[in-house]
């Protein structure tokens, strides 16, 4: 297993996360979540995420006992932010409901510290100051070792830098987006902003949903009991996608790697970026680890940025307006 620093902090943690989102009452039962938890520790996945309302918290609770006895082989990431009760204070990233959500997720992970705590998605009703001051808290206390944000556009993410910087808190270590192949946007402005700043991009949706997994392709059934089984993959969008996917898939197969491991090697290429992959069995956990062992050529890269080109825009090189590709790699 490759191991990297969790941006400009000096905890390192291994190149792939799994994400539990699918673990609990949401959709994998307990027994097929443990098994599979204790393969990913063999494997030397050391990272994990979860949310307080992932399987309504059934997903922090499998993890918990999975950390009985070795809690120290794990860094563990979870989330507050999204509703998770009736009533007004049910949501929210206020100091109130931060203090609340902290307690309930430690009770349920069973532990008495979570490695990363981030911010699910913003909230515009609370001012970043608040919420960063309440993280710096719990910091203090020794209830969370880092703090993240999720879901935050780069003007979100520079300002509560300079929040931190300005109040002398805790700041941002990561920053938890979806990107993959078909989804770039986050090349614009994010990326760059966090690999100045010192953030890891933490990608959910690696695959797209399943979609560069190899799951859906032209001229073939969608598979039963999927998803996306009543998707209408007629649909202009669907048949962009549908030909991005087969133009890759050459790719992949000329190197003779699944669609999935390309995939996941493009975005391993980037030093900042840590894949959140899910891993319902053995078989995706043998498929995303075979991705490490992929380095990408230079030819391979441009063949990609033609198929599906970033949108980053570089205005500062000869003072014109240029598409810069060596900048995102």
């Amino acid at each position: 297993m490759d191991y990297g620093y969790m941006g400009r902090s000096g905890l390192q943690v291994s190149r792939l996360c799994l994400g539990t989102m699918t673990y609990g009452d949401w959709d994998m039962d307990e027994q097929s979540s443990l098994s599979i938890l204790d393969r990913i520790l063999d494997s030397g996945i050391n990272f994990l995420d979860t949310a307080d309302t992932y399987g309504k918290g059934t997903s922090e609770e499998i993890i918990g006992k999975a950390l009985k006895g070795r809690r120290d082989q794990f860094i563990v990431a979870t989330k507050f932010k999204v509703r998770t009760a009736e009533g007004p204070n049910g949501e929210g990233a206020s100091r109130y409901r931060i203090m609340r959500q902290v307690e309930a997720s430690l009770k349920r992970l069973g532990t008495d510290y979570i490695d990363l705590y981030q911010i699910h998605r913003p909230d515009p009703h609370t001012p970043i100051d608040e919420t960063l001051r309440a993280l710096d808290d719990l910091v203090a206390q020794g209830k969370v070792r880092y703090i993240g944000c999720s879901n935050f556009e780069a003007w979100r993410m520079v300002e509560s830098l300079w929040t931190s910087e300005k109040m002398n808190l805790e700041r941002f270590v990561t920053n938890q987006l979806s990107y993959s192949l078909l989804n770039r946007y986050s090349e614009q402005e994010i990326l760059p902003a966090a690999e100045r700043h010192g953030l890891a991009i933490m990608a959910y949706s690696p695959l797209a949903g399943g979609w560069l997994s190899g799951k859906y392709r032209k001229n073939q059934p969608l598979p039963a009991g999927s998803r996306g089984e009543q998707m209408d993959l007629s649909t202009p969008g669907n048949q962009h996608k549908l030909n991005v996917v087969e133009q890759l898939a050459e790719l992949a197969d000329a190197r003779g790697v699944s669609l999935s491991q390309f995939s996941l090697a493009w975005l391993l290429r980037r030093p900042n970026v840590i894949p959140i992959v899910g891993i319902r069995n053995e078989q995706q956990l043998a498929d995303n680890l075979g991705a490490l062992e992929i380095q990408l050529s230079e030819e391979e890269i441009q063949r990609i940025d033609e198929i599906i080109p970033s949108p980053y825009q570089d205005f500062s090189r000869d003072g014109s307006f240029t598409i810069s590709k060596i900048a995102m790699r």
